[in-house]
């Protein structure tokens, strides 16, 4: 009974699969082939950065790029609560969020009217979506023109939020799991659109390790003992493995651009996952605290200041 309960399941699960690759390709295809312009307009009363007075230059930008379960503008994987205390410990910091990793046109899976349906009979089809879209980035014949489409997504929404290019303020690229991949293939675009110091902080970062990263300044990897997913990144792309040397990754770990900080025992998700409030350490934060808490550090680190 449960072998045939299963093969229902995969039954049902194939097709859907197969949609979803196809619909993966050819979002990054129209961005290629131009038959698409990507959004830039954001909801109304949204605005583009939030933290730091506007009418001055921050201490640095902060883009944040959620995990899987980002399909709107808004931050909706925790109810925006990493962002949010982000912004509030770090008030030098202009803050955005409403990058969309997972899309290269930039269109929120919650703004398509097909996929509200879908959500309402079939969410699975949404994870699956995001989950493809990883794929498809980490794909060597679409990589670089998904690192293209989300770099250029990325840089334009900096530009909005009133990042000037050339102006020496740093860029900070914040991500969560998946978001890792598109952060890392981000690296070149926005070095050649924006040409700013540019810093990287991967949260359970999920990534082939196959990105140049020349030219990001250092690379921040926050992981945890208890953090099964990032672990399974690391064996089932080679790129991660030690024996390929020239692989974005490897080359610069030899150039001593990566930095391991831990949070442990957190886990990828769940209940005492990096940004849950209610897991508690001995000292009485919790772990979203301290996950923010490190975040702000290692920022203030690099910007050679204490305070916010």
């Amino acid at each position: 009974m449960i072998e045939f309960a299963l093969l229902l399941l995969l039954a049902g699960i194939g097709p859907v699969l197969i949609a979803e690759a196809l619909l993966a390709r050819y979002e990054v295809l129209a961005y290629a082939a131009g038959w698409r312009t990507p959004t830039t307009a954001l909801p109304a009363g949204m605005p583009y950065a939030r933290g730091a007075d506007p009418d001055r230059p921050p201490d640095a930008y902060l883009v944040y790029l959620d995990g899987i379960g980002k399909r709107r503008f808004h931050d909706t994987r925790d109810g925006g609560r990493l962002v949010k205390s982000l912004i509030a410990g770090a008030p030098e910091l202009r803050v955005l969020g409403q990058v969309q990793p997972y899309s290269p046109l930039a269109n929120p899976l919650a703004n398509r009217p097909v996929w509200v349906w879908l959500r309402r009979h079939i969410g699975l089809v949404l994870f699956l979506h995001n989950v493809v879209q990883i794929f498809v980035a980490a794909d060597r014949r679409y990589r670089p023109l998904y690192n293209r489409a989300v770099g250029a997504q990325i840089a334009t929404q900096l530009r909005l939020a009133g990042y000037r290019p050339d102006s020496d303020v740093p860029v900070v690229l914040l991500c969560y799991s998946g978001g890792a991949q598109v952060a890392t293939g981000a690296v070149n675009e926005l070095w050649s659109q924006l040409r700013c110091p540019l810093w990287l902080i991967t949260l359970g970062g999920f990534h082939n390790g196959a990105n140049d990263i020349d030219h990001a300044q250092g690379l921040c990897q926050l992981t945890s003992a208890g953090d099964r997913i990032e672990r399974v990144g690391a064996r089932i792309f080679p790129q991660r493995w030690r024996l390929f040397r020239w692989s974005g990754w490897n080359r610069a770990e030899r150039a001593g651009k990566i930095t391991v900080h831990r949070l442990d025992p957190a886990t990828h998700v769940g209940p005492r996952s990096y940004i849950s409030p209610e897991a508690r350490l001995p000292d009485g934060r919790s772990y979203l605290d301290r996950t923010a808490d490190t975040v702000i550090a290692l920022i203030r680190d690099r910007l050679g200041t204490t305070t916010g």
